[in-house]
């Protein structure tokens, strides 16, 4: 796997990212199928044709259902859900904070109970890197703790801590299953850095992970509870410190308005659930800001989603019949939604790769930070 900046304007970077199933063009969103698919019913043509670059699925997930064995044996997770381009796979370790009533973490791992049938399950650094290596990855994450914020300094200290100790047993894991048969022998180990949102233990713990020099590195821990201003700051203290040569992967974030603020920042690579979620519910993304399609407003409305968007969706049906199929609980509502949604965010971040390219970043920043997440 190869990263290379290619230009850099007002703060944000233009990269390629080269991997065993293709180039990815940086800044990227990763579309989000945590169970090895998007909820909406899209298939990975579907998602090609949408503009999407990467596919995201969860170690967490498939390691209960259907198992990470299942999709060993049937020729790893790129076969398994046909999809040809690059997949990351993150580790576990925030649905492990996400389901903080049913765990107990100790220095081993992590001790918790399925959320589908109930049974224990203890997780290590070393499983989460097994179950990576046999989905078959491009890259996998390494397992770390995750806290809410705002938490007490001394618990985030021991979290962030530990999580550099479980991120010295991934690497050793990491290595030992690329020599033992590996479903795919260009996976790497990308880092996540943990702090909360005390300045001190993030720059100790991004100090920590970067002497094991791994390819990518990971912010995790934001967007969970604090505000977003707190959120930039962070991202303003670390900035400094990342590394220039290797891709920053600003972790479940967000909205076009935090990846707006993020890219300024200089990250290259965003994931969220937020397009699929929030087009279940009838929320979609446009250039003018943020439509309610449920609104009465839209019954005899003849016009696009968005008059400006050439997704497939705008270019077919009109707010009158969306609306349509989201009151009457039409499946058909969900599917259109989420592709007008993905097709949004990945021409979102064409827009901003075109921008920086032309050296018009700063005025691309400038024209949409305030209208992107407005409410229509």
């Amino acid at each position: 796997m190869r990263f290379t900046v290619h230009k850099e304007s007002f703060g944000a970077r233009r990269g390629e990212l080269c991997t065993p199933h293709g180039v990815v063009q940086t800044p990227a969103f990763m579309n989000v199928g945590t169970q090895a698919a998007i909820k909406g019913g899209l298939s990975a043509p579907d998602l090609k044709a949408l503009g999407c670059q990467v596919f995201l699925a969860n170690t967490y997930h498939l390691h209960l259902r259907p198992g990470a064995e299942v999709i060993r044996l049937l020729g790893g997770l790129h076969r398994f859900m046909a999809w040809d381009g690059p997949i990351l796979t993150d580790s576990g370790g925030f649905q492990v904070f996400s389901l903080a009533k049913l765990r107990k973490i100790e220095e081993d791992g992590v001790t918790f109970n399925s959320h589908i049938d109930g049974r224990l399950i203890h997780l290590r650094p070393e499983d989460a890197m097994a179950i990576q290596a046999s989905l078959g990855s491009d890259i996998a994450m390494a397992f770390d703790e995750c806290v809410s914020n705002p938490a007490p300094y001394d618990y985030v200290s021991r979290a962030a801590a530990r999580t550099l100790r479980w991120l010295e047993r991934c690497s050793r894991e990491w290595r030992r299953q690329l020599e033992v048969s590996p479903v795919n022998p260009g996976q790497v180990l990308w880092a996540i850095n943990q702090g909360g949102v005390y300045d001190d233990l993030r720059l100790e713990n991004l100090k920590g992970l970067l002497e094991l020099d791994l390819p990518g590195v990971a912010i995790g821990g934001l967007a969970v509870g604090e505000e977003t201003e707190v959120m930039y700051h962070i991202l303003d203290v670390l900035s400094p410190h990342l590394p220039a040569d290797k891709p920053h992967y600003l972790m479940g974030v967000g909205t076009p308005a935090n990846i707006l603020e993020a890219v300024y920042r200089g990250v290259d690579i965003f994931d969220c659930v937020m397009p699929a979620r929030n087009a279940r519910h009838g929320h979609l993304f446009t250039w003018q800001g943020v439509r309610n399609l449920k609104n009465e407003k839209y019954v005899r409305d003849d016009r696009p989603v968005d008059e400006s968007c050439g997704c497939p969706v705008c270019r077919t049906h009109s707010l009158a019949y969306l609306r349509h199929l989201y009151k009457a609980g039409e499946i058909l509502a969900l599917r259109l939604g989420v592709m007008h949604n993905l097709y949004f965010y990945n021409h979102f971040l064409a827009e901003i790769r075109r921008s920086i390219d032309e050296d018009g970043f700063e005025g691309f920043y400038r024209s949409h930070r305030e209208t992107l997440c407005r409410r229509i």
